[in-house]
């Protein structure tokens, strides 16, 4: 199988020196195995994305001398597959409605169990308010995964060659309903969520390694079940560290002083780039 890797930025603001070296370190990775790199456009949060971000984000990776090996995939484009894939889901009884306000939410967890966990990959973890409930898809505000009942009697691990987290991972049932929830797959006014959209996305690329942030290392528990439960081939991860500012933040699309584009507009090259990042 063909060694493939993808970059997949969001067309809501300028790239930074943060995504420069995610991007760098992904194209580096495909090349030197003789393999793929692919370009992916997560603009799945339409109220958010612009044309002007996502031109400047093809404008930004060509002057750092990047190229990709296919046509950018849209994710806008692929709004009917996200839901299809939910319909089997939901006809697997594998989900639930929710109408739960992030209020509602921060409310019934506002006394927890001794010892429990707070906050979990996809943020506060979800009580289970509307678990039991039997709504219709025009009273939810989104659809949520049963992981009591998609983790039972599930094996999922995956392999991780990041150096922070470098090693092969078990997924156990307790691990994810205790630490993880019931997490989103859909909103009302999104097609899908993150979670869903980008194990859909990779499974139809062919992306077998998969570079991004540290920040994501404990998101891809949520990935590898949704894989393992679709039958998808589940990828090797390389979690990579993070390029942050001077006082240790990590660095975020406001932070329009490390835009690529301001870089690039001083005078600085693409091989001065790579040494600020580290690469």
């Amino acid at each position: 199988m063909t060694f493939t890797t993808r970059f997949a930025p969001s067309p809501t603001g300028p790239l930074h020196l943060g995504h420069a070296y995610s991007a760098l370190l992904a194209h580096d990775m495909a090349r030197a195995a003789g393999g793929r790199f692919l370009l992916r456009i997560d603009d799945l949060d339409q109220s958010r994305a612009r044309p002007e971000w996502e031109q400047q984000i093809y404008d930004d990776l060509a002057w750092l001398g990047l190229s990709w090996d296919e046509k950018p995939r849209r994710q806008s484009d692929h709004f009917d597959d996200y839901e299809t894939v939910l319909d089997t889901l939901r006809a697997r009884a594998l989900t639930f409605e929710c109408q739960c306000t992030r209020r509602d939410i921060e409310a019934a967890a506002s006394a927890p169990q001794e010892g429990a966990p707070l906050f979990g990959p996809d943020g506060r973890i979800y009580p289970g308010t509307c678990r039991a409930k039997d709504l219709s898809a025009d009273e939810a505000t989104c659809t949520r995964l049963n992981m009591a009942r998609a983790a039972k009697d599930l094996y999922a691990r995956f392999i991780e060659t990041g150096p922070a987290f470098a090693g092969d991972h078990n997924l156990t049932q307790r691990d994810l309903t205790e630490t993880i929830g019931d997490v989103v797959l859909s909103r009302r006014n999104m097609a899908a969520s993150y979670h869903l959209s980008v194990v859909l996305d990779d499974a139809a690329t062919g992306v077998t390694h998969v570079v991004r942030g540290e920040d994501l290392f404990e998101a891809t528990r949520i990935h590898v079940l949704l894989q393992t439960l679709l039958g998808l081939p589940v990828p090797r991860y390389h979690h990579h560290s993070l390029i942050r500012d001077g006082a240790g933040k990590r660095l975020a699309k406001r932070d329009d002083a490390r835009a690529i584009a301001k870089f690039r507009d001083e005078g600085a090259s693409p091989a001065e780039i790579r040494e600020m990042v580290g690469l």
